[in-house]
């Protein structure tokens, strides 16, 4: 029987595994790529955000993906449909109106998780499985893959599970992580904004973590290479906890961007000094005394470009967009 099970483990488990065949296998371009469901976590306010991440199986290869046939959501009634099964995969067609649900349309290498979500306002009003699916759609060198979302029990989250998915804290699975706090961020300015190619665009975001959770640790520098690159005793690489913020392009052309300073990866690079905070030696930088992360962005290109502000204490994220407009 096909099933999705293989769509939920082909993500995780081929993440980050450093035995074996799979260590000696690095493929640069050319391999798939997976939307990922990371679970839907419960608000305060009783509804319910459903997390999505994706998989790019390539270690360079970026791809630009429209809101469109090869990158749309849909809205699936499972229950009004007697020729869907609700535990295996089925094929759902494109509609224009329910395509664009705020998902990247720049998808860099490897693991993204949690980068975007959906609000369920009603939870109870929206069903379970086998009455209704939030269906994500991806085609990445000419291979569909999808991914099938739903407020099934066993895709509850909450904290601890989301800092383990990244490894963070360096890996722990501490309880207090359960009720960690995502950082706080603001951009100053407006979130929508026009500027000419090769003129500079200023970019100043506020971020702070409001429970100083889980707390920094400083580490000391590797010395010798032993240190500096210790195979994960998991399936996934670890993270330092602790304050951080980088901006990454969310919709747009990624190489016509140019951001100063140069940014630290939001994805999940574990290779030595990669500037990803999944790479050894995993020293991150001091954040700002003031808690003001100052950068500028100059565009090579006209177009439509999504800027996004990632803060992330090490095991939970907060996002903020700019929207920019380049004219010649």
């Amino acid at each position: 029987m096909k099933t999705r099970t293989w769509l939920l483990i082909a993500t995780l488990a081929a993440l980050f595994v450093f035995d074996g065949v799979a260590a000696q296998t690095m493929h640069l371009q050319g391999e798939r790529m997976f939307p990922a469901f990371d679970g839907w976590e419960e608000q305060e306010d009783g509804s319910v955000k459903l997390w999505f991440g994706y998989f790019n199986e390539n270690w360079e290869q970026e791809f630009e993906l429209p809101v469109g046939p090869n990158n749309h959501f849909a809205v699936v009634e499972v229950g009004a449909d007697p020729t869907i099964e609700a535990d295996e995969a089925f094929d759902v067609a494109y509609d224009p109106g329910q395509a664009d649900q705020g998902q990247p349309t720049h998808f860099y290498p490897r693991r993204n998780p949690f980068l975007f979500t959906i609000t369920v306002p009603e939870p109870e009003e929206f069903g379970g499985a086998d009455t209704r699916q939030v269906v994500w759609t991806l085609t990445a060198n000419g291979r569909t893959q999808r991914v099938y979302a739903s407020l099934a029990p066993n895709y509850a989250i909450n904290g601890q599970s989301m800092s383990t998915d990244v490894g963070g804290n360096h890996g722990s699975t501490h309880q207090d992580l359960v009720t960690n706090i995502p950082p706080t961020l603001e951009v100053e300015g407006e979130n929508e904004r026009t500027v000419r190619v090769g003129e500079s665009l200023g970019l100043v975001a506020l971020s702070d973590d409001p429970d100083n959770y889980p707390p920094r640790r400083e580490r000391r520098p590797p010395r010798s290479v032993e240190e500096l690159y210790r195979p994960p005793r998991g399936s996934v690489v670890r993270s330092p906890a602790g304050l951080r913020l980088a901006w990454m392009v969310y919709r747009g052309a990624a190489e016509q961007v140019t951001f100063l300073p140069n940014q630290m990866k939001t994805w999940m690079d574990s290779r030595m000094y990669a500037n990803s905070p999944w790479s050894p030696p995993y020293i991150l930088p001091q954040p700002p005394e003031d808690r003001r992360w100052v950068s500028t962005v100059s565009f090579h290109e006209p177009g439509e470009y999504v800027l996004r502000a990632v803060a992330s204490d090490g095991a939970r994220f907060s996002y903020e967009n700019v929207k920019v407009r380049v004219t010649r």
